[in-house]
């Protein structure tokens, strides 16, 4: 996210409220005239006159409402030349409201939406020759981070360590971390993703030798779509690419989402909880990507993403020419035949074992690892984790 003020984030959360009031008031008033129509073996006669008694009242609500968003936006206007930068706990809530309603934000231009750059040390990169050699280490060998769904750049530090910085002690790479609005879908990320390394690789100071890309949870997903978009449009940065590293990816998908979208139609059973469903609908065009692990436009485009269906996905592949690795975390400490998620994604879908052999992503056999004892948000701290990203890289 480039640097907005936080009175550009207060209009932006500010309109994220009125807009959940609106919705609100909406889904209470639809439950209105449902309940007050009566059982739908009668019909709904009372409908028409419940609308007509309540229609001054509602409307009275969203008027109030969208006159008070109006009142405070130019209110904070006004505070503009006072208020200064927020602590580091904002970044990590529009982190996560970005990938709970991301696409949203962007949808209607709100200032909460994260804009997609690369960082050094927390700050967003100005992609020329002349600010990088003044603002990152030298160095040929390249290392980009890929944060997951609901975090930002920041997510990479945990526990006091930081693969990419440890990566750049121990094996002389540069790292640069990739910010992004997570709620996006998953190809729209991939997409301009792909174009950024592409500005990447033609700013850097000294020719790039070797490109990295290490992905978790989503991240990996985002990496994987770069890669395919950047093969069939021909970027320079695609012959550069040497690793693709991908921690805890839901590379088949997560249950949790599979989850969330089989409760949404179970609201729809019933017309009293019908109007409840809409709240089902809330969750980012990036959430339901993970269903199935889509990383493609064919994979969502044209399709109700929440709909019912099956994998849209066809035959996968995993970038020609290039080491690619995964991670998977369980939560048991011995290895078994059966073995539990790392809490968020099932040990086969981490590894892109699929019971399709078309679907299913070719990482050799030395090239997939089980962290064992180790949960989803903990691959990123892990010493036995970095232990193998080193030996790999």
């Amino acid at each position: 996210m480039s640097q907005k003020t936080l009175v550009g984030q207060l209009r932006g959360a500010t309109r994220l409220a009125v807009d959940a009031t609106r919705g609100v008031t909406k889904l209470v008033e639809t439950m209105h005239h449902t309940i007050a129509s009566g059982p739908a073996v009668l019909g709904t006669p009372l409908e028409g006159v419940t609308k007509l008694l309540t229609a001054p009242t509602y409307g009275a609500v969203l008027g109030v409402t969208s006159a008070m968003g109006a009142g405070l936006d130019l209110a904070l206007a006004t505070l503009e030349p006072l208020l200064d930068r927020a602590g580091a706990e904002r970044g990590a809530l529009l982190a996560a409201l970005n990938g709970v309603m991301g696409d949203y934000l962007a949808q209607t231009g709100n200032p909460l939406a994260i804009e997609m750059r690369l960082c050094s040390q927390g700050a967003a990169l100005e992609l020329t020759p002349e600010a990088l050699s003044a603002c990152v280490p030298e160095g040929t060998r390249l290392l980009v981070l890929v944060h997951g769904s609901s975090t930002d750049d920041a997510a990479w530090t945990r526990a006091g360590h930081d693969h990419g910085a440890a990566l750049a002690v121990d094996r002389g790479l540069v790292p640069l971390y990739l910010r992004y609005n997570s709620g996006l879908h998953v190809s729209q990320n991939g997409r301009a993703f792909a174009l950024l390394l592409e500005r990447l690789v033609a700013a850097w100071p000294r020719p790039v030798e070797e490109l990295v890309l290490l992905g978790h949870s989503r991240g990996g997903l985002v990496s994987r779509s770069a890669c395919l978009v950047a093969e069939a449009e021909g970027h320079r940065w695609r012959s550069r690419l040497h690793a693709l590293v991908t921690l805890g990816t839901p590379h088949h998908g997560a249950p949790l989402e599979r989850g969330g979208h089989w409760g949404q139609a179970l609201l729809g059973i019933s017309r009293y909880s019908a109007p409840f469903a809409v709240l089902g609908k809330l969750r980012s065009a990036g959430i339901t990507d993970l269903r199935y692990g889509n990383v493609l436009d064919a994979h969502w485009q044209g399709r109700d993403r929440f709909g019912h269906g099956g994998d849209p996905r066809g035959a996968l592949h995993l970038p020609a020419g290039v080491d690619c690795y995964a991670v998977a975390g369980t939560r048991a400490t011995a290895l078994r035949d059966s073995l539990p998620g790392d809490g968020m994604v099932p040990v086969d879908s981490a590894l892109g074992r699929h019971e399709d052999p078309a679907r299913s992503l070719d990482f050799a056999q030395t090239h997939r690892w089980i962290a064992l004892g180790t949960s989803h948000l903990n691959l990123l701290s892990s010493r036995h984790v970095y232990a193998t990203l080193r030996d790999w890289l």
